[in-house]
């Protein structure tokens, strides 16, 4: 049968059966009512217009035709221009029609061209963990009696279950709903996979959307519900390996290549074997759409992250058998959307570096920082800065800290190598800082250190004085004791950070202890790959690192984290005289590591204000230095 304006052939067989029953083959005609049909120089009219799948089911009555006409096909030619425009609005594709993904938008009631669109890319670094996204109840799953029948609907293989025996509910969603049926997308070869959802710009296999609609809605109450949808969708991966999965050779075994009634499963099948030893508690949430006409943005979406595993020749069944190939929608924008994650799920490493760290293999480097998702490093009271000691207003309730354990040797529980800095983290609740002007009792978390090059002369000091910057500084973290450190990160005080600078010794006398710095530093040679860490034994205390350090002259301001997300929580203290090491233990960082330049550049001050501790700012070596020409000159 030609469709006007549309090339679109249909086909009708008569059987010569009482009120002449017509069986019309067309993909997705949907029309009911009174047509004419015309063919031949015979007017046939047809009632009661139904379809079961796809094939439409006619009662006509005809003037000058034989009743006993026997078995045949006739082409038609509808001249309706009404059923015309019915069958190019309801018809779609993947591809080899008018209506393919791109087009859409354009059927008539459909949402395909709205901003919250299904499937998406799931970049994982962008993602954030959400702890109200607890475990799924999931009744019935595991029940062999609950997938009732099979069929080819013409876009996919669909498996509908028993009516209200199957419920998902947990997992952060709001409702209970009722699990309707579950169905399949996926490519054409091994080499072209299909999954509709992306993880990192991965495409799997295939994937298996499991739909439920909120318990009590009806089709269309759901789907003009903004949450009244629930897809759990589970990737799937191709294996060469291992025995072929009996409850997917079962299943399978039903894959039809034509549309027809849907078949009785009669195997004892269960969901959850479908899904087998997938981790549930990892999953990520978004809120989306029907992934196919007319993409109602009626979908809350569960993509898990573990990947079912079955044999490959078990997936090439679908493609194969089904004649069906690229049965998947390609994705779309979020615009805005924000994809989070259940807390069992493992994040991907923050993606920034140095500029000199990973050259041209980061797209985050310091001066993109501030596109990173969920980052504070574009605004206005970020660090390091540049210290002029002119501008300093001296503030007299900077007094003097209370150091907690600083003497402990054994605060230190290990030492790792974070492909960033080096960093020591202490022991729970056992060190502390107060005083110092802070206001609150902080607990000291862990130290790391910031450095240069190779190169001798190499500066590598965050915090520049005077922008002289210093070979190396020493960070200090504290987390204020009456908050979480997820609280303390959104709170302007929340963190407070003791800053050392570190350089060389440039006389005969020294303020921290050389031994503890070679203990130390002989650690580096066995965190040299990024993320392995080493318990500390070493009987080490901040105060041997630190040494003679004059703690009680430094400078105060608010500012960040200096890494991302360059929370601006931080009460900084930047301490005026510089602990001294030995050149060749400075030099092992660098050259231990790889890690070269891992400092952020200084930032602007903007309106903030700096403050010094009162009295003299002269460094203690200088003070001796005088002393010592006094007593020379007096002497004489």
């Amino acid at each position: 049968m030609c469709l006007p304006h549309t090339g679109l052939m249909l086909y009708i067989q008569w059987a010569p059966i009482p009120k002449h029953v017509l069986l019309l083959y067309m993909t997705d005609l949907t029309h009911t009512g009174t047509l004419h049909l015309t063919t031949d120089g015979l007017t046939w009219t047809v009632f009661n217009v139904t379809h079961h799948t796809n094939i439409f089911f006619f009662t006509l009555e005809t003037s000058g035709l034989d009743d006993k006409m026997s078995l045949s096909s006739v082409l038609l030619c509808l001249s309706l221009g009404a059923l015309a425009n019915s069958a190019a609005g309801s018809d779609w594709c993947y591809s080899g029609c008018e209506h393919t993904p791109a087009h859409w938008k354009d059927i008539p009631d459909a949402f395909c061209g709205n901003k919250r669109q299904s499937p998406i890319d799931i970049v994982t670094s962008h993602v954030l963990t959400d702890h109200t996204l607890v475990n799924f109840t999931l009744t019935n799953f595991s029940s062999p009696h609950v997938i009732k029948t099979i069929e080819n609907n013409g876009h996919t293989v669909k498996c509908n279950l028993v009516e209200n025996e199957v419920e998902v509910s947990g997992g952060g969603l709001k409702e209970t709903y009722s699990t309707l049926q579950l169905h399949f997308h996926w490519g054409d070869t091994e080499h072209h996979p299909g999954s509709e959802h992306l993880i990192d710009g991965h495409r799997y296999p295939m994937e298996m959307h499991i739909v439920s609609l909120k318990k009590g809605l009806t089709v269309e109450e759901a789907k003009a519900d903004p949450e009244g949808i629930a897809v759990l969708g589970f990737f799937i991966n191709a294996t060469d390996d291992g025995d072929m999965s009996e409850p997917w050779s079962n299943l399978t075994s039903y894959l039809m290549n034509k549309t027809e009634p849907a078949v009785n499963i009669t195997h004892n099948i269960s969901i959850s074997d479908l899904i087998e030893n997938v981790d549930l508690t990892k999953f990520y949430r978004y809120m989306g759409s029907l992934t196919t006409p007319s993409c109602n943005e009626a979908v809350v979406w569960t993509v898990f992250q573990e990947p079912i595993n079955i044999h490959k020749n078990l997936i090439q069944l679908f493609p194969k058998v089904t004649g069906l190939t690229n049965v998947f929608r390609p994705t779309n924008k979020l615009n805005g959307r924000q994809v989070i994650v259940s807390p069992a799920t493992p994040l991907p490493p923050s993606p920034w570096c140095y500029d000199d760290h990973h050259g041209d293999d980061c797209e985050y480097s310091p001066s993109n920082w501030h596109l990173l998702p969920q980052s504070h490093c574009g605004k206005k009271s970020q660090s390091p800065i540049n210290i002029e000691t002119k501008e300093a207003m001296t503030n007299k309730h900077l007094n003097n800290f209370t150091f907690t354990k600083f003497d402990d040797k054994h605060a230190i529980k290990y030492i790792t190598n974070t492909g960033h800095s080096v960093k020591c983290v202490l022991e729970e609740d056992m060190v502390e800082v107060s005083g110092g002007g802070l206001g609150y009792v902080y607990s000291t978390l862990q130290f790391h250190f910031h450095w240069g090059s190779e190169s001798h002369d190499s500066g590598g000091s965050e915090h520049t004085v005077d922008t002289k910057r210093y070979p190396m500084e020493m960070h200090i973290v504290n987390k204020r004791k009456d908050l979480t450190l997820e609280e303390a990160i959104k709170t302007p005080n929340g963190l407070a950070v003791l800053g050392f600078f570190i350089e060389t010794n440039p006389t005969s006398t020294t303020t921290s202890n050389m031994e503890a710095w070679k203990n130390l530093t002989n650690y580096l040679s066995k965190i040299q790959n990024t993320k392995t860490k080493v318990d500390f034994t070493e009987m080490i205390s901040i105060d041997d690192l630190l040494g003679e350090v004059d703690r009680t002259a430094y400078f105060r301001y608010n500012g960040s984290l200096t890494t991302p997300s360059c929370n601006e929580a931080v009460v900084w203290t930047v301490f005026k005289e510089s602990v001294k090491v030995d050149q060749n233990l400075m030099m092992m960082f660098p050259n231990q590591t790889k890690n070269h330049n891992v400092y952020r550049p200084k930032q602007s001050l903007n309106d903030r204000k700096i403050y010094t501790t009162a009295g003299s700012s002269v460094h203690g070596p200088i003070i001796r230095f005088l002393l010592l020409a006094c007593l020379c000159h007096f002497n004489l």
